[in-house]
């Protein structure tokens, strides 16, 4: 079967300039808060997201100690502090870091983390026209392995002045329209404006990358252990710097024992050891503060997390049908082995780790393909993750953009990711609204959205081998 790849490198003639989309997305952002002000205030149904409430009220709880509110950690009964413990607000499940963040919340104006979280959206698209400008744009699409080769060839195509200038004007017209299917995507503002905090990590996820393309590692590493603090996840991307540095470092070819002993040199464990070092230091700093509390719920809870509402991943119905109380007859400690194995985190999570990592020592032996690499891992760790929800989806549509100038895509691929989603949705407002008994039903198309979107992926890791080619 064939398909019909339409390509993104044809400059648009008109766009407006980067600048002037970033202030159209800041005004187009603000509008939006102040429409949430206005609509939470008249309706029950709120434009805000719950777990903006959740942010506001640990922020809430830290700000305002007192004799049952008082966080646990052991220089907060050593040397006396007045802090707060946000983690009496319950499913409050992050870093303590993002509730100090939100402390103007109780200080300024309730809509201070909408501002800061949009704000961080126009950052965004900072960091993805620079990128595409300084490092992507700027670069033949074949690229030489070598340095020598790389000054060798720039050597023999140097351009007049003029010439040059036209080019970086038609790169900047071209990444000032690919920034734009950043700043001005529904999904990215919707998000942002209505509370999701997503945007601070993608911050700090363009942050690593904008400093790994430009070689510099340790920043890169100091950023990345700053991500994984943040929300775990990001922690899959060391493995392609890893792979990136060692190809660097000492060449090789193939995959073989040569490729796995080039992984260990000094530079990567310098990276490891950075990298690792500034994770342990925020966690420890806040496990110190904030003790046992902040270390379950930022992250051991999610090695035991049991959540059978429904989403995207087929696994809530497994977890729904093994979910305690499910069965009068069975006891919570009366499972079989094949139940219990079901409900077991490690039942997602080996798959979901086996491909987001090997696909990033594979993928990101070359700097310049870090942006693909890390597409790559973050699509197949949300897809194969346990829990899904829309706004994971940003997680891997973050490099899109920075994707685009060197990957062909078919039209069928965001029909099939766009349609598989809203086959889902349909079922799920049944379940949801109108309260029919759909479980299966809705698990058998969690499984249409696995196979499509994994469809999708596949297309995409094609388009990009064909865009390196041509």
């Amino acid at each position: 079967m064939s398909f019909q790849y339409w390509n993104l490198r044809s400059r648009p003639e008109r766009f407006p300039p980067f600048w002037t989309l970033l202030i159209a997305s800041a005004f187009l952002r603000v509008g939006l808060i102040l429409y949430s002000e206005w609509h939470d205030a008249r309706s029950t149904v709120k434009y805000t997201d719950v777990d903006y409430r959740v942010f506001s009220d640990a922020a809430r709880f830290l700000y305002h100690p007192s004799k049952d509110n008082i966080a646990q950690g052991s220089w907060t009964r050593n040397f006396s502090l007045n802090v707060g413990n946000p983690y009496l607000r319950e499913t409050y499940r992050y870093t303590p870091l993002l509730a100090v963040l939100l402390l103007p919340n109780e200080l300024i104006h309730a809509s201070f983390g909408k501002y800061l979280f949009a704000a961080c959206d126009l950052i965004n698209g900072v960091f993805i026209y620079q990128l595409l400008v300084t490092s992507i744009l700027s670069r033949p699409t074949q690229v030489p392995a070598s340095d020598d080769a790389k000054h060798k060839l720039l050597d023999e195509r140097c351009e007049s002045e003029a010439t040059e200038n036209t080019r970086m004007a038609d790169a900047k017209k071209w990444a000032a329209f690919l920034a734009a299917t950043h700043l001005l995507n529904p999904l990215v503002f919707s998000i942002s404006t209505r509370g999701s905090s997503e945007s601070i990590l993608c911050t700090l996820v363009l942050l690593t990358l904008h400093h790994a393309l430009h070689h510099r590692w340790d920043a890169a590493a100091v950023m990345l252990g700053i991500s994984t603090h943040w929300k775990i996840y990001p922690v899959i991307y060391g493995v392609s710097c890893v792979s990136a540095i060692a190809a660097q470092t000492r060449p090789t070819s193939g995959w073989g024992f040569p490729f796995a002993k080039s992984l260990v040199c000094t530079r990567t464990l310098r990276f490891a050891i950075l990298s690792a070092g500034t994770f342990y230091f925020l966690s420890t700093l806040c496990y110190v503060i904030w003790g046992y509390p902040f270390l379950y719920e930022a992250y051991l809870y999610h090695t035991v997390r049991l959540d059978h509402r429904h989403n995207f991943s087929p696994y809530f119905y497994l977890t729904y049908l093994t979910y305690p109380g499910q069965s009068g007859s069975l006891d919570d400690h009366a499972f079989s082995l094949a139940r219990r194995f079901l409900r077991s985190p490690l039942t997602s999570l080996v798959p979901q780790l086996f491909l987001s990592l090997g696909t990033g020592v594979l993928l990101g032996r070359r700097t310049q393909d870090l942006p693909f690499a890390w597409f790559v891992q973050t699509f197949a760790f949300v897809l194969f993750n346990r829990v899904c929800t829309s706004q994971y989806f940003l997680w891997y549509m973050l490099f899109l953009p920075l994707l685009a100038p060197r990957v062909q895509f078919s039209w069928w691929s965001v029909i099939v990711w766009a349609g598989t989603q809203a086959v889902w949705l349909a079922e799920a407002y049944k379940l949801e609204f109108l309260g029919e008994d759909v479980f299966f039903s809705l698990w058998l198309r969690s499984l249409l959205y696995i196979g499509g979107h994994a469809w999708v992926l596949r297309n995409v890791m094609e388009g990009y081998a064909i865009g390196a080619i041509l």
